[in-house]
């Protein structure tokens, strides 16, 4: 059956990942580990706060720096600020750097200890997102002081016309009197006007700036027989009106996740170009239903995004899956999830998790005996991957083992020295053999309930472990 299906692109708070704005990353600064949070800032210019936890000894000192991501800035670094070790913890640090203007953004971090200097660079989506508002107690307190500094200012100019050339207990002649009124109300006129001037300039500014708040693109998405097909849209953020400025990563311009409404089926696929803006792909067999797309993409400059949409088709005999193309359905519900020839994934998780905290979420792959699985491969360059979904669908991230941070962004951050983009974060070497247990770094923005499709490539077959998490206030 061939069917035409279009719906218009769902306006979520889309970013990097949707509704996670934090980025986490674990990574090495020369011989030491460092696990890296930065909150960027929700208004530009903005302060981003940085967390740091290096379980390495012998720590001296850690130095912190903002620099855009790519031109002549990312030449050119600011004085570093040095981060502030935790009294409690002293494998902790916080630092906080301003970043002024929207765009891609790096943290360098530079470690100092007794294994010499190490620098790691994490890119950083800096974006407005919103407009700072004003407390109200404090607005209507500043309206007041207005007041009574307007009303301070009309009596002092029609005390000073009328008696200022006055004797002390003389009483003012009625030209004095009619004088002052006039210079009153001359002075009232001149401060409402100062005022409206004002609110004019501010409604200006407000204006100027509610443009540079970021507008995620839009994305359409339509199916005719088994042939999917995405267009991507503009909402007057971007400056390009073409849609060429994409960068590969991993190998693809484009990872779309097709999610069904129940979150019991996810496919991982990779459409490719057919026209300027515009992805498709054959869809393998789905059931009849409504299902959620999450394509991920970044953009040239470093600065990743998630287009979002939503559709509803009938049931679809498609193609089988091929290449980097893969699927994953929910088991039963549990810390161990079957996988094919008999092995399995087994989660090892915190507990309790805690919304905005720094969580490793591990996991392993055994034989049916709890032995270590032989033969892991690397799956899209990266020992495993990770699509987390919150139930409610206001949550989507996709995770890798170094965390929130895309490769191709790494790799624009990458040092002039670095032989290859893998670089300064803690990943296998291309040639080693892959260990059986991976740890995705990531914190949860909001608390609820999740489920995380874990990927890893075995034996030639990419194999998906699903498990569920309830993430605490």
């Amino acid at each position: 059956m061939r069917s035409l299906v279009w719906l218009a692109w769902a306006a979520l708070p889309a970013l990097a990942h949707v509704g996670s704005p934090d980025v986490y990353f674990d990574g090495k600064a020369g011989e030491y580990q460092v696990y890296v949070t930065v909150r960027a800032p929700q208004v530009i210019p903005g302060v981003a706060e940085i967390e740091l936890r290096i379980p390495t000894e012998g720590v001296h000192t850690v130095r912190i720096t903002p620099t855009p991501l790519t031109g002549p800035g990312a030449k050119f670094a600011p004085t570093a600020d040095i981060a502030k070790r935790s009294l409690q913890d002293p494998n902790y640090y916080t630092g906080s750097l301003w970043m002024m203007s929207s765009g891609s953004w790096q943290v360098r971090v530079n470690v100092e200890g007794d294994k010499g200097p190490g620098e790691l660079r994490v890119p950083v989506p800096a974006l407005a997102r919103k407009t700072a508002t004003m407390d109200q107690t404090l607005r209507w307190s500043l309206f007041g002081l207005m007041v009574f500094l307007v009303v301070g200012a009309i009596s002092i100019a029609g005390a000073a016309s009328r008696e200022g050339k006055l004797q002390p207990g003389v009483e003012p002649p009625s030209a004095n009197i009619s004088r002052a009124r006039w210079v009153m109300a001359s002075t009232a006129l001149l401060l409402v006007g100062a005022i409206y001037l004002g609110d004019l300039w501010w409604k200006a500014e407000a204006s100027s700036y509610s443009r540079i708040i970021f507008k995620p693109l839009g994305m359409k998405a339509g199916v005719e027989g088994d042939r999917l097909t995405l267009q991507m849209e503009h909402t007057g953020w971007f400056q390009s009106k073409d849609f060429d400025d994409l960068a590969p990563d991993h190998g693809y311009l484009m990872h779309l996740f097709v999610i069904g409404e129940d979150l019991n089926r996810m496919w991982h696929l990779h459409p490719q170009p057919s026209a300027s803006g515009v992805f498709s792909t054959n869809l393998p067999s789905l059931p009849a239903g409504h299902y959620r797309l999450f394509a991920d993409i970044v953009h040239r400059t470093g600065l990743p995004e998630t287009m979002v949409a939503e559709l509803d088709v009938p049931a679809i005999a498609g193609v089988p899956l091929s290449g980097d193309d893969s699927r994953g359905i929910a088991g039963p519900p549990g810390s161990t999830a079957p996988l094919a020839g008999g092995y399995r994934m087994v989660a090892e998780l915190p507990t309790p998790i805690h919304a905005r905290e720094l969580t490793l979420l591990k996991f392993r792959v055994e034989t049916a005996l709890g032995k270590p699985a032989d033969g892991m491969e690397l799956y899209l360059g990266m020992p495993a991957h990770a699509a987390l979904f919150k139930r409610d669908f206001s949550v989507f991230a996709h995770l890798h083992p170094s965390g929130t941070v895309p490769m191709a962004s790494l790799e624009l951050a990458k040092p002039p020295s670095s032989p290859n983009p893998h670089a300064g974060h803690s990943m296998s070497s291309m040639t080693e053999a892959l260990p059986a247990e991976v740890s995705f770094p990531y914190g949860f923005p909001t608390p609820g309930e999740y489920r995380i499709f874990v990927q890893v490539r075995r034996a030639g077959a990419v194999q998906t472990g699903t498990f569920d998490l309830v993430v605490s206030p």
